[in-house]
């Protein structure tokens, strides 16, 4: 019993970085749904896609480079964002564009198709395997194990992930609220057709949008390579659909409500596998949000659609 509080505020840690990973993602999916009322769904593999980029940098870079650390970190997250917000804005050029106005069925079956073609361009081009990623940031922070009992267990590349995950969510905050284009965005997801009248370049908003998702998940890619040290083609479709399950569950629209569901999915996940099973994870995740739509449609921190007449 002794041990029940450490092992638990362990759990939670490592559900507050998991949980801060698809908050990262699942706010490209909320600022999407937001501006033009659809799921894009080769989201997740944009995400993949940052993660790879980050390890081709590094491999570059080298390992033994004498770099500092915080350099090559931060020269790997550069590369990545810049190689990634091209992928976002031809993913929005080839699968949604041509096809606005159509009927929502037929973006949502271009963007499943465009993300089994990323899927199979990097098992093509990396190989399906699993690849190692060296560690960065060895050792961790360990508190309690005195006499035997639970030590927690804090790795410093975790901390990481959280850090800086915080720090984008109050920068895209600011943002968002203030800078022209911003202002803009809230303007396309309140009304796109007045926008337009207004004068707002919606397309040019639509495009923003899909390249600022698109920097955010490539950023959630690097720091998770770096945390869990492997990563392959597939990493991206179970982090995309957790992240969906997390814009769903906060409320799709919202930013405030992606980062509370990213939050919420991934501290549940980790208790659930910490308690119960880790093969039962996944179960308690999406009855958790079964439940959610059950009781609270629009999830937690959404907003009902006001039909207009």
């Amino acid at each position: 019993m002794s041990d029940f509080l450490p092992q638990l505020l362990q759990q939670l840690f490592n559900g507050l970085s998991l949980g801060a990973i698809y908050a990262l993602i699942a706010i490209g999916y909320t600022m999407v749904y937001g501006i033009i009322g659809m799921i894009n769904f080769a989201h997740g593999e944009i995400y993949m896609i940052g993660a790879y980029v980050g390890l081709v940098t590094l491999s570059a870079v080298g390992v033994q480079s004498g770099l500092p650390v915080w350099l090559v970190i931060t020269l790997m997250l550069l590369v990545a964002v810049l190689v990634t917000a091209v992928y976002g804005y031809v993913v929005e050029q080839l699968a949604y564009k041509p096809l606005r106005g159509s009927p929502r069925l037929v973006p949502l079956i271009s963007a499943i198709g465009m993300s089994i073609f990323l899927q199979n361009w990097m098992a093509l081009g990396q190989g399906a395997r699993d690849m190692a990623v060296p560690a960065l940031i060895p050792g961790a922070m360990r508190f309690g194990g005195a006499n035997g009992g639970f030590e927690v267990f804090i790795p410093y590349a975790r901390v990481l992930v959280i850090v800086v995950t915080v720090v984008l969510m109050v920068l895209l905050t600011l943002y968002i609220r203030n800078s022209r284009m911003g202002r803009a965005s809230r303007a396309c997801s309140q009304d796109m057709h007045m926008a337009n009248l207004l004068g707002i370049d919606t397309n040019r908003v639509i495009s923003f949008t899909f390249i600022l998702g698109a920097v955010l998940a490539a950023v959630g890619g690097v720091l998770i390579a770096l945390a869990v040290g492997k990563l392959n083609p597939f990493i991206g479709f179970i982090a995309g659909i957790k992240a969906f399950t997390a814009a769903v569950l906060g409320g799709i629209g919202s930013i405030p409500g992606a980062m509370l569901g990213g939050v919420i999915l991934g501290i549940a996940e980790t208790l659930a596998a910490a308690y119960i099973s880790s093969e039962y994870k996944d179960i308690v995740a999406f009855a958790l949000l079964v439940l959610i739509l059950m009781f609270r449609p629009t999830g937690l921190l959404g907003k009902p659609e006001v039909e207009k007449v």
